[in-house]
């Protein structure tokens, strides 16, 4: 069995921790590992084998980083230029897997849901198994235990020529307004959509072909035209651009004759809003969920997320109050599901905040906005071990460079030395540069830069290590 981890959605419900360019499935927002490292240690046991992962692009060395983390290879990745929905991910993933000669059972999951009976997940994919070998297209459905307005929606019926314990699904019902939802639970007949399947490579693409072959053809030429580097496969975007967005429920589940349902009971939660993440918490004797510098006083069921700031509620009821370096969130519990459209506002006005946090994620590290005005702005840098920034020049600003910690290599124009603990350097105007760590701990530098314009446009990458695109300061990007 081959596990299909998709890890290509923004978060967008739980901004604003969640940003586009560092989504939810890289937050450590249930436990002391990430939500994609959690589906991947879920992963491991006896049968399974390494998973193919289908990512955005953007998000490749934050992938890598965080399968090192916690000491895991991936067989493939899969680098999407932009998101196409479930559908094509799975698609490529099945046919670059047919491709091969290989045609195995995929378990296709989600990066960022939770789940915290994994012996009750063992359980529901062996009966799974029997279902998905016999040819069946299984979706697990979680029992639906009350009347919750964000979830979709399956009605189950029994099928004798079904192995005990899994229906057909009879129906699929889009997000219900609460007395819909009220109904559906007092039946017992629906269940929760979990998003998670099971079904043979060659089954999936046999129905993707039969049902929406604009998707199926579509995804065939962007494989063939894709490039390979090692374990990573970047999908055409010309090509990909042309694919419908689509789901795998409306592009194949909806339209199959041979769907059928699972039951999963193991504590399933898709941390789709900041509700769930109160949901998964330990929460105080008043219900509130607390974390980072938090004060409640006289206050029931909410939830306070600070993140550096000393955060204080008085009074409050069912509330929800998010606050990050460079952005605060306060919502009723009710009214969690609106974040998405405060997203699309914010997205409209041109905002930076729905795209990145103030640190900034890199492949050689990171980087975090200090202070800015006019014409200078602040910034702290980290590089790991061994790690370098592309060589590069500015067009319209100079930097200084001051060593917090650790050991930098620099190369300014035609020299390169070293600086340690406190030392300092000028990198001037069109000067060609490039920052290192040659030392065995993380290197922490002061960078102040001073000129005319300071975007993150203004980079003429010359050389790089992790093979990015050469870059112009014509071209509008924030890689560095």
């Amino acid at each position: 069995m081959i596990p299909v981890i998709l890890s290509g959605g923004s978060g967008s419900r739980l901004w604003p921790l969640s940003r586009k360019q560092y989504p939810k499935q890289f937050l450590a927002l249930a436990g002391d590992h990430t939500l994609f490292q959690q589906t991947l240690q879920r992963l491991s046991f006896e049968g399974m084998q390494p998973a193919v992962l289908v990512a955005n692009q953007d998000h490749r060395f934050i992938v890598q980083e965080q399968l090192d983390g916690i000491g895991l290879e991936a067989q493939s990745m899969l680098l999407e230029p932009f998101g196409r929905n479930t559908a094509p991910a799975v698609a490529i993933a099945a046919m670059q897997l047919v491709a091969e000669g290989r045609d195995e059972l995929m378990l296709v999951l989600p990066a960022d849901h939770v789940l915290k009976d994994q012996r009750a997940f063992q359980q529901a994919l062996a009966l799974a198994t029997i279902a998905a070998e016999r040819g069946e297209m299984v979706l697990f459905g979680v029992p639906a235990e009350r009347p919750e307005t964000g979830y979709g929606y399956i009605r189950g019926q029994v099928d004798g020529n079904l192995p005990d314990g899994i229906s057909r699904v009879a129906q699929f019902v889009e997000k219900p307004d609460e007395a819909r939802a009220r109904q559906y639970v007092e039946s017992g007949d629906y269940f929760w959509n979990s998003g998670m399947f099971l079904f043979r490579a060659s089954r999936y693409l046999e129905e993707l072909k039969h049902h929406d072959v604009d998707i199926y053809d579509t995804c065939l030429l962007a494989l063939e035209r894709s490039k390979r580097d090692g374990i990573a496969v970047s999908i055409d975007p010309a090509t990909f651009a042309c694919c419908p967005d689509n789901s795998i429920d409306y592009a194949v589940m909806e339209k199959t004759a041979r769907a059928c349902v699972v039951p999963l009971s193991a504590g399933w939660n898709d941390v789709g809003s900041w509700s769930s993440i109160w949901e998964v918490h330990d929460k105080d004797k008043n219900g509130n969920v607390t974390k980072g510098d938090v004060v409640v006083q006289d206050s029931h069921n909410c939830l306070v997320h600070g993140n550096g700031k000393l955060v204080s509620v008085i009074g409050l009821e069912d509330i929800v109050v998010v606050e990050t370096k460079d952005a605060m969130m306060i919502a009723h519990k009710d009214r969690v599901q609106d974040v998405k459209k405060l997203v699309n506002k914010l997205d409209a006005d041109g905002r930076s905040e729905t795209q990145n946090h103030c640190a900034v994620y890199r492949p050689w590290g990171s980087y975090d906005s200090v202070d800015m005005g006019g014409r200078f702005q602040v910034k702290h840098i980290t590089v790991k071990p061994g790690a370098q920034l592309s060589l590069q020049m500015h067009h319209h600003r100079a930097e200084h460079w001051i060593v917090v910690s650790g050991t930098a290599q620099v190369t300014c124009d035609n020299k390169t030395f070293l600086l340690t603990e406190n030392q300092s350097t000028y990198i001037p105007i069109a000067s060609v540069h490039r920052l290192a760590n040659p030392g065995k701990i993380p290197l922490e530098i002061i960078e102040v830069q001073s000129g005319s314009y300071l975007g993150e446009d203004d980079i003429e990458r010359l050389d790089d290590v992790y093979g990015r695109a050469p870059q112009t300061a014509t071209v509008h990007s924030i890689a560095r």
